[in-house]
């Protein structure tokens, strides 16, 4: 199987959207994605395909000299064939090449999955934020992967 990333545009906005609301209990809006691909200029994201369908993407925002991982999704029926893998090497080699030396994000405690794939890509636990899901109050396990820790 062949995965090939490219950044996200328009015209991606629907499937993405189907694997967001597939995803996560809260997802985002059209007008979200909408605005992010098209406004928000510290915004980059990535779509993965496999024979020109879009089965996952992944999000970041540029702050100062930090990226911060926004969403990192995949198509049910795609999950366990190294798409999220793709996608988040996407993302830590678009910040190596920038020059974003560390990058951070949030994911839920009980997303072991999705825990083990950032380790694997040199994110380590950093902290917690306490009640930071609003759906169901569940806290949220802050990771970094710092370049000083490399």
């Amino acid at each position: 199987m062949k995965i090939i990333l490219r950044e996200m545009t328009e015209k991606d906005i629907d499937d993405v959207l189907e694997i967001e609301k597939a995803s996560f209990s809260t997802p985002w809006s059209r007008e979200s994605f909408q605005k992010e691909i098209v406004e928000n200029v510290l915004a980059v994201y990535i779509v993965a395909e496999v024979d020109n369908k879009v089965t996952g993407y992944g999000g970041l925002w540029k702050i100062l000299d930090e990226g911060h991982i926004t969403n990192v999704a995949v198509k049910k029926e795609f999950r366990g064939k190294g798409i999220g893998d793709a996608l988040v090497m996407g993302i830590v080699d678009y910040c190596d090449r920038t020059g974003i030396p560390d990058i951070t994000l949030e994911v839920r405690e009980s997303n072991l999955v999705a825990r083990n794939l950032y380790r694997k890509h040199g994110f380590r636990d950093a902290g917690k934020r306490p009640g930071y899901y609003s759906d169901n109050n569940e806290d949220a396990i802050i990771m970094w992967r710092k370049k000083s820790l490399r």
